[in-house]
């Protein structure tokens, strides 16, 4: 294990590395419902030049901006539990998280863009659902 590795173990550190940032589980059962209501959209997409993250799945023409939250990493009211191990670094991580989340959420509201967020725990086919009525509402308004 590196000598200022962050993990407090190397199964833990083999573990986190194996963590995707895109394409997970629940992106890929949200997309494929999205897909099946006839919805196109752009994956990992930056929907504004100036804001430096890069968005879950992105509906340009309705500026509409979707993100999937795991409950880990974006501290669910619902299902989050900190770890024992390590507890001051994972506080400290999904503080962040949370805090680059809020502003993500300013920054798209400001340049009239909707964040819809879809958790993890969210039954895809529902999520879709909202989605797709959003999308739709905000394409006829426009």
């Amino acid at each position: 294990m590196p000598e200022r590795s962050w993990a407090s173990s190397a199964a833990t550190r083999r573990a986190m590395q194996g963590n995707r940032s895109r394409d997970t589980g629940p992106e890929m059962a949200l997309r494929r419902a999205l897909h099946a209501k006839g919805l196109r959209y752009r994956v990992c997409a930056k929907p504004l030049p100036h804001i430096p993250r890069k968005i879950d799945i992105v509906f340009h023409s309705a500026l509409v901006a979707v993100e999937v939250y795991g409950c880990f990493w974006h501290g669910c009211p619902q299902h989050h539990r900190p770890p024992t191990a390590n507890n001051q670094y994972w506080t400290e991580k999904i503080t962040k998280n949370v805090n680059r989340d809020v502003q993500t959420r300013e920054q798209l509201e400001q340049a009239g863009w909707l964040l819809i967020i879809v958790w993890e725990h969210e039954d895809p086919e529902t999520a879709a659902r909202r989605i797709a009525d959003a999308v739709q509402a905000r394409r006829r308004s426009r």
